[in-house]
């Protein structure tokens, strides 16, 4: 082992400073790759690359010579590098833009190897892209004598003359979105991406040179379900050795619980360079005691500071990882009882729908959802909505309005396989919605079916305590479905004066609750499906065949 990876280890396995679990697991998993795996680490290469911190105003931590020696000088054979993709999720103010800005500044230089080792720093915003570019422009001006010699830059393009590699910062709005042949690419505040479309331009090319990496850089952000999200469970699962790493080392420093935040010792956790940074620490208790006087005003310091995300505005409906934890397979539910409800609030905005099952103790939602393309907050929507359409999800519908015989027609094509024994829906669009329900067997006229129940805020109120149960204990499955993980994030949950849970919007034209919503008016008639004796798939079968006489 290397000695400046072993003194990571020793300082993590010392618990001098409080360490999250996901470091505890990352030492056992690099100790156990050195352990069983043909690697090594260039001890030259990295001893010559250290040199180079004289020309920084500051030196590697520990944490950070860790990474950059198991990301930059750790092979598997000359020319294939053991983890080529760093994921760093540290807190803000770690320093993390300063150990990139050293990370390619190193990859420049001879001390690689490579020519024209081209490094495009990506980032949503110019300013992010330019605060690594900037670390390393500012280095070369500081010793503007002797990197004469060395390099040629100015403010937008710094280049190596040996090696003749090319440090650039690209955005959405870069000149050239084509990605050219790069050997490096950088994602800066990787939270701040909504979906892969940037990010797939951005990676064009890669590969074209030896030695490709990638190096992610970020805290987290108010994005969820987004390339962050997914690049944090690859991580974990990673971690907790339940999928291969495919060459990406995560490196990733959060709370282990929100409750730990009200012990200073504790914020080592998130960042681990926070013992070195005595006035930050001051920043932080000040941040700290705004954040106890107002959450919702203060919520960065919780999501950045601590990598805890807590949205923008409201309590949320439920934590992130419940949410995640409705990603399990939906059973074959082909002749269960069940129930459905809808949320119909606008017939020009969206539109939801879904079958509520119950299993085994679990709860089991089949939906969908429709948008009218007249919509007008489309063009605030950060979820990616055509992606969802193409996956099945939701429907666009071209025209001024989402006509209502659209979720009727759903319901009566879900009758040909589950028993659809009652459903509810606010009352708000009950008069759009009567005929057509009336016509596949849905009325709430006591003298009728009294199938169909009109849900009333109260009614809401009581369904609340056990929707907040079963997601707290992850009963709730609804299988691989982006749209309802965004739905229902963008629930919040405020309280009466009697303690009562009411469910309003994080932001009423932006993120959408629909889904979620018909998922609460469901709930409301949950009890009806164990009223009713569960008719088996065969017998189901048998109840649909037709004859002819």
């Amino acid at each position: 082992m290397n000695k400046h990876i072993q003194e990571y280890i020793d300082l993590v396995k010392s618990e001098k400073f409080a360490v999250c679990k996901e470091q505890k697991l990352l030492i056992k998993y690099v100790e156990n790759c050195f352990k069983n795996e043909l690697i090594y680490v260039d001890d030259k290469q990295l001893e010559d690359y250290l040199s180079l911190q004289k020309y920084f105003d500051f030196e590697l931590f520990p944490w950070e010579k860790f990474c950059f020696a198991l990301h930059n000088c750790t092979y598997i054979s000359p020319g294939i590098l053991r983890w080529p993709d760093m994921f760093i999720l540290v807190g803000r103010g770690a320093g993390k833009n300063g150990c990139l800005a050293f990370e390619d500044f190193c990859l420049l230089t001879p001390v690689n190897g490579i020519k024209e080792y081209h490094i495009d720093i990506c980032a949503t915003s110019e300013e992010q892209a330019k605060t690594t570019f900037f670390d390393i422009y500012n280095v070369l001006e500081n010793n503007k004598a002797k990197m004469s010699k060395h390099f040629k830059w100015n403010k937008e393009e710094i280049t190596n003359l040996k090696t003749h590699s090319v440090l650039k910062f690209r955005t959405s709005n870069s000149k050239t979105k084509d990605g050219g042949r790069p050997g490096k690419i950088d994602f800066d505040e990787y939270h701040a991406y909504e979906n892969y479309s940037l990010i797939k331009v951005f990676k064009t090319g890669l590969g074209k040179k030896p030695l490709p990496r990638t190096t992610i850089i970020t805290t987290m952000g108010d994005v969820r379900d987004g390339p962050l999200d997914n690049t944090l469970s690859d991580a974990l699962q990673i971690l907790n050795g339940e999928i291969p790493d495919n060459g990406m080392l995560p490196f990733i420093c959060r709370l282990d619980d929100k409750k730990e935040v009200d012990n200073p010792e504790n914020w080592y956790k998130a960042n681990p360079s926070l013992q070195y940074f005595p006035v930050l620490q001051r920043v932080l208790k000040k941040e700290y005691f705004d954040w106890k006087r107002d959450h919702l005003g203060n919520s960065d310091f919780m999501t950045k500071r601590m990598n805890i995300p807590q949205g923008t505005t409201g309590e949320p409906v439920t934590d992130w990882e419940n949410i995640l934890a409705t990603n399990k397979p939906i059973i074959d539910l082909e002749g269960r009882t069940c129930v459905f409800g809808i949320d119909y609030t606008k017939i020009h905005d969206f539109l939801a729908v879904g079958l509520l099952f119950e299993v085994d103790n679990k709860i089991y939602w089949i939906t969908h959802s429709w948008v009218c393309e007249s919509c007008r907050d489309l063009s605030r929507i950060r979820y990616p909505v055509k992606d969802a359409a193409a996956e099945g999800l939701l429907t666009i519908v071209p025209g001024v309005e989402i006509p209502p015989e659209l979720p009727i027609e759903w319901i009566n094509e879900m009758k040909q396989h589950y028993n659809i024994v009652a459903g509810a829906l606010d009352n708000y669009r009950y008069t759009l919605l009567k005929k057509p329900l009336m016509s596949i067997g849905f009325d709430c006229d006591k003298k009728g079916n009294n199938n169909l129940h009109l849900v009333r805020p109260s009614d809401l109120m009581q369904a609340a305590p056990v929707i907040s149960s079963d997601f707290q204990n992850q009963r709730i499955i609804w299988g691989e479905n982006s749209l309802m993980r965004w739905y229902t994030n963008n629930v919040k949950v405020t309280y009466d004066n009697k303690g009562n849970i009411i469910y309003g919007k994080i932001e009423p034209r932006s993120r959408k609750t629909d889904g979620f919503m018909a998922l609460a008016a469901a709930y409301t008639q949950k009890d009806k499906i164990k009223q009713y004796t569960p008719i088996d798939a065969d017998s189901f079968s048998q109840m649909l065949q037709v004859y002819s006489f």
